[in-house]
């Protein structure tokens, strides 16, 4: 009877144990790949490998277009573009804009349903490298924890640089040097300022606005962009 009272308190503690060990070392797996990308270039990203396996589904042979180039090898423009358009206070929050986030947070309770993150360029740094797409507070929760990781041992100038290197900037479109090539046949150092701040508003939902690249709202948040492009603080 006793043993099979010291099997069950076992059994207990593994169940509430066992979960937190595994959320534990999945951290330390993600922390691992972070201090591997401060030195190394990623080669794909969970985002990359999700778009290219639905590709295949319909062509076997399908490729992504990415090409990695170095920071300076990015316009400036377009640099300033995603900082003003996606993250403006990037180069003073620690990952997390905790601002952004109680506004997403009230905007979704209105909806009654997640319209909305409050995502820093880090954070979505975090989430393509990563997660994945879907919406979900847990799934938040786990990009604020990378997110933090990433501040910890990246510089801003090389998370500014891994982002521009991975995000998504249309169909099977990864990267500002395709990009750059796909949508104005020009390599990313060269894009001027009204390309950039296109670019930069796309991100949101480039695989929509790859099919629609002339509706009303693209045309004038492109142009409110572009105005806002000399404020933004770079690395």
């Amino acid at each position: 009877m006793a043993f099979g009272a010291s099997t069950k308190r076992r059994w207990i503690k593994w169940i509430f144990l066992g979960p937190i060990l595994a959320f534990i070392l999945l951290q330390l797996y993600f922390f691992v790949q972070v201090c591997w990308f401060v030195w190394f270039n990623p080669s794909s990203t969970s985002f990359m490998r999700q778009q290219l396996s639905e590709l295949r589904e319909k062509n076997p042979n399908a490729e992504l277009k990415h090409q990695w180039v170095p920071y300076d090898r990015i316009s400036n423009n377009l640099k300033r573009a995603v900082v003003a358009s996606e993250d403006a206070n990037f180069a003073d929050h620690p990952g997390v804009d905790f601002d952004a986030l109680e506004r997403a947070y009230n905007r979704n309770n209105r909806k009654h349903k997640v319209v909305g993150g409050g995502s820093t360029i880090t954070q979505q740094l975090a989430k393509n490298l990563f997660l994945s797409g879907s919406r979900s507070y847990l799934r938040k929760g786990q990009e604020m924890i990378i997110a933090f990781m990433l501040e910890s041992v990246m510089s801003k100038r090389r998370i500014l640089e891994v982002y521009l290197n991975v995000v998504e900037f249309g169909r099977g479109v990864f990267g500002a040097e395709a990009a750059a090539r796909y949508y104005f046949r020009t390599p990313a150092a060269n894009l001027a300022p009204a390309q950039a701040a296109r670019l930069a508003v796309m991100l949101p939902n480039p695989r929509y606005y790859d099919r629609h690249r002339s509706t009303n709202y693209l045309v004038k948040r492109t142009s409110l962009i572009q105005r806002r492009m000399g404020a933004a603080e770079l690395p």
